[in-house]
């Protein structure tokens, strides 16, 4: 037996940390460390309400829409407030924007220059992946980059700015449309959908967005300009080196739901366990501190009576990031489990056994583009210019809601509580935290602590082993909003 420190890691956000055991060159057992103490949710307590809207998009410069939107939800269920169809249609797009903008950013940035490693140099695949994809030289993230931030123009036209925009709100946005605007944005999502498809997926979003099973997919991208695209060389890599049976994590998917339609939402709220469905339970949800750097509670507490008491001289602890439990046990959450519990029979398949694994993870984020994609241009053609976009209304001075999304990385949740005006208490669980949570009273290994069980390292690789990486990365992590 040996141990090892995985870490820092390069191309994250924010700090990690991963300590393997190795029995010869397999690892036997993992601890996932957040290194970094953030302390928003503390920084929250006495505020008032709507200060939430400034203070938890600032936690991530990469996912702060995502925490308005959560903030602006929780604050809609205490207000008792409902959003005007602009202000629906509008908070969509916006949050498709940045989810879209993460994805695209993971897939060329973060996850594929580790196939360039030296270690993968005899792989037939090498002399096509190498120059697309090696970091900082590779041909791919330039023009990866040219398309997102045009596409990206939708976030300045809806939202103002980005990161950090002020203006979605409980009741819908701040920022009113009107005809040019959108005809700006059916146009900016027309020149994307061409660098999708050109670049990207090689065949039209349509096309892939029809595939609904393992063979489709391999006969889709097994020749013509699909098995030249970006996609294609992932799906060379990743059959070769069998990722499909790398990075299983356990067998409960979660997910919130997203983009709110008028009769549900495009991605359905729930839960899969072993390969059954179920309807979510928020009050199923609680965090373990056990073996966090936090001061010991007797047992793992709900959001609404949860606490973020910081104490770096925990005897057990080893993570400053929490344990969320769903029904006391570990969940998987991000595009792949929004594809499980929404029922897709492709990512149903690929989910080997019910678990998750590094293939899947892509293969689902990379299809939600298109997916999204499309819902977004229906959207935007929704719009009506000029109607309202946003409702007001007080808060009582004693209040709670909670507000349940999906960020491009799973499941983020806010909680709020306000008494006498002020809030009283604030709880955030986000993507990261589920995925990469340490261990909970009873010894359950964390989503990730799972997946890196059985991870191999080559005979040439010493301190960065290459599975390792493409384990870790294929949950995307975000760890600054792991610890917030």
């Amino acid at each position: 037996m040996s141990r090892k420190i995985i870490g820092p890691f390069n191309r994250v956000e924010g700090d990690l940390e991963v300590q393997l055991e190795f029995n010869d060159d397999t690892v036997t057992d993992a601890w996932v460390v957040s290194p970094l103490y953030r302390g928003f949710e503390r920084i929250l307590v006495g505020k008032a309400p709507e200060d939430a809207l400034v203070y938890t998009p600032r936690i991530c410069g990469i996912c702060s829409v995502a925490q308005s939107v959560a903030a602006a939800k929780a604050l809609q269920m205490a207000k008792g407030l409902t959003m005007p169809h602009n202000g629906r249609l509008s908070h969509n797009l916006v949050l498709a924007a940045e989810n879209i903008a993460d994805h695209l950013t993971h897939f060329y940035l973060f996850f594929m220059p580790d196939f360039c490693r030296d270690t993968y140099q005899t792989e037939d695949w090498f002399k096509e992946v190498h120059p697309r994809f090696k970091s900082v030289q590779g041909t791919s993230a330039k023009e990866m980059l040219k398309a997102r931030a045009e596409f990206m123009h939708l976030l300045g036209i809806l939202a103002g700015k980005w990161p950090h925009s002020l203006a979605l709100q409980p009741g819908g946005t701040t920022r009113t449309i009107g005809q040019q605007d959108q005809i700006r944005c059916i146009g900016i999502l027309a020149g994307f959908r061409q660098y999708l498809e050109n670049t990207l997926f090689g065949c039209s979003l349509e096309e892939l967005t029809s595939v609904t099973s393992k063979p489709e997919l391999v006969d889709l991208f097994s020749q013509g300009r699909p098995a030249n695209s970006d996609m294609g060389l992932f799906l060379k890599a990743s059959s070769q080196l069998e990722l499909i049976k790398q990075g299983q994590g356990p067998d409960l998917f979660l997910s919130y739901g997203v983009y709110d339609e008028e009769d549900g939402t495009l991605y359905k709220q729930g839960t899969v366990e072993a390969g059954d469905y179920a309807a979510l339970s928020q009050e199923a949800i609680a965090e373990d501190v056990s073996h966090s750097w936090m001061a010991e509670q007797s047992e793992a507490l709900h959001p609404f009576e949860g606490a973020t008491v910081p104490d770096a001289e925990q005897s057990d602890g080893y993570s400053w990031c929490k344990a969320p439990r769903l029904n006391k046990k570990p969940a998987e959450v991000g595009a792949l489990a929004r594809h499980v519990v929404d029922g897709h029979p492709l990512f149903q398949e690929l989910a080997i056994g019910n678990q998750g694994n590094v293939e899947a993870r892509i293969v689902a984020r990379l299809m939600e583009i298109a997916e999204v994609v499309i819902a977004m241009e229906g959207w935007a053609r929704q719009l009506h210019p000029g109607e309202p976009i946003c409702n007001h209304a007080s808060m009582d001075d004693t209040a709670e809601g909670f507000g349940l999304m999906e960020a491009a990385r799973g499941s983020l949740g806010h909680w709020i509580k306000v008494k006498n005006g002020r809030i009283l208490n604030y709880q955030i669980i986000a993507p990261t935290t589920w995925n990469f949570s340490p261990r909970d009273k009873d010894g359950a290994k964390g989503p990730l602590e799972m997946a890196l069980i059985g991870a191999a390292c080559r005979a040439d690789e010493k301190e960065q082993p290459a599975m390792v990486q493409h384990i870790v990365r294929s949950f995307d992590p975000c760890m600054v909003c792991t610890v917030h």
